[in-house]
């Protein structure tokens, strides 16, 4: 069976019972940190400012678990945005899963009064269609310019949406198809409110998809394979695999690749030399004024991501490794109070980015071709002395390295002191770690 037309099966034919319950544990941490960061992301601009111009009226969907509501697009829109917004959200499948899934599928969700379990089986169908696509071609997608979240999340959460539907696989084939139409995200708009955008758009997009499927809009259900298809239209090297329908529900990517959580609010592509860093000058302290040179090295294609060298907004730090160092080595820690306009514009911090200097290789990682096979940071002293870290081959809440649950509720606690949140977090995290019994409404109850 040809691929769209495959994924849409499979979607459709997707039931609880099918599920691994491992798949189901990965999914429901997923919901948890997604939800956190958006919890965390509401005040800031991007979200704001979104909010402003849709100017959604009232609806059956809760944004940002605060009580205030609007229709299900807008939703999924305004809340992908939040919980992208601090860049401190899950990694995989080489973007961001969950702020894109779990949006759209909350919005949904309560729109149609499911339950938990419909949900986290939706997360399932999503991440999945997801990985399918990330599975057919090799390079790496940021070369090309294309932010994968933007592109795959919206096919992903057009699947993720469709389930929710209980649509049949023709219908799901062609939300699936009306999400690759929507597909977008370039990698020149990071380090801007554009980034979460994307994430929010994406969410949108799948959402609109599966409601338009259902509504009987038509599209064509080989619109991921044909040779004018999203995979030829999206691939690095204009060579992808267009042929077959893969292992679905076989070899469950959500197994094998899982969630990475982030520890820091900063692009993914800083946390193993935040790593290395603060494990650095937590077995030597060091005075700033001491510091001579520090080197990071690192990939030459993350440098490319990481493009700002000098940042002067919290927000274009989260694309900098000198401000990673920088802060790393100033306040030994970078956390949501770091990555703020006033700590960057720190005259200390300012002055502690220009001493970090790039050594960039080539050599890329096995199993993650934008990322070099190890990170280092080498500190130079003014005195001569030279400081050296470990080699770090996963970051900390890496999937290979994960976060204990008490490092996850942690991080979730923060994030909604951080935003202000209706719900305590006790309440909330307990409420997530038993989803699968609750309507979708419940879950989002403030009370």
């Amino acid at each position: 069976m040809a691929l769209t037309k495959a994924l849409g099966q499979f979607v459709a034919d997707l039931s609880p019972n099918r599920v691994p319950e491992e798949a189901i544990r990965i999914a429901r941490m997923g919901f948890i940190d997604c939800i956190g960061t958006m919890i965390a992301g509401r005040g800031e601009d991007c979200t704001r400012i979104l909010k402003g111009v849709l100017a959604p009226g009232k609806g059956p969907a809760t944004l940002y678990f605060g009580g205030e509501q609007s229709p299900g697009p807008e939703a999924g829109w305004i809340n992908g945005t939040a919980a992208h917004a601090l860049d401190y959200d899950d990694v995989s499948l080489r973007g961001h899963p969950s702020t894109v899934l779990v949006p759209a599928i909350l919005a949904e969700a309560e729109v149609l009064g499911r339950t938990g379990q419909d949900m986290l089986v939706a997360y399932v169908a999503g991440y999945e269609t997801w990985a399918e696509l990330v599975r057919r071609d090799v390079p790496l997608y940021h070369q090309k310019g294309f932010h994968p979240t933007g592109i795959f999340g919206a096919v992903g959460a057009a699947a993720a949406c469709a389930k929710l539907r209980r649509l049949d696989a023709e219908r799901t084939a062609i939300a699936i198809a009306l999400g690759a139409s929507q597909a977008s995200g370039i990698m020149s708009n990071f380090g801007t409110m554009t980034k979460p955008f994307h994430a929010g758009k994406a969410a949108h997009s799948g959402i609109m998809a599966a409601r338009l499927a259902e509504a009987g809009f038509t599209a064509n259900t080989d619109a991921l394979e044909h040779p004018q298809g999203f995979l030829s239209a999206v691939s690095p090297r204009n060579n992808p695999d267009r042929a077959g329908d893969g292992k679905l529900g076989e070899d469950w990517a959500i197994i094998q690749h899982g969630l990475s959580i982030k520890k820091y609010p900063a692009c993914y592509g800083t946390h193993r030399a935040i790593d290395a860093m603060l494990d650095l000058v937590g077995a030597h302290p060091v005075k700033p004024e001491e510091v001579k040179k520090v080197s990071v090295h690192f990939s030459a294609l993350t440098s490319d991501v990481l493009r700002n060298r000098q940042p002067d907004t919290g927000l274009a730090a989260k694309f900098s490794m000198e401000f990673a160092m920088a802060s790393g080595l100033i306040a030994h820690r970078v956390s949501l109070a770091e990555l703020t306009d006033p700590f960057v514009q720190r005259q200390d911090v300012q002055d502690m980015m220009r001493k970090v200097e790039r050594d960039l290789t080539n050599e890329t990682d096995a199993a993650n071709p934008s990322s070099s096979p190890w990170e280092q940071v080498t500190i130079e002293l003014v005195s001569g002395q030279v400081l050296e870290s470990e080699k770090v081959t996963r970051a900390r809440g890496h999937a290979e390295r994960p976060l204990t649950d008490n490092q996850l509720h942690e991080k979730f606690a923060d994030c909604l002191t951080s935003g202000n949140s209706a719900i305590p977090a006790d309440v909330l995290f307990g409420r997530l770690q038993a989803m699968q019994s609750l309507a979708a409404r419940d879950l989002t109850a403030v009370h």
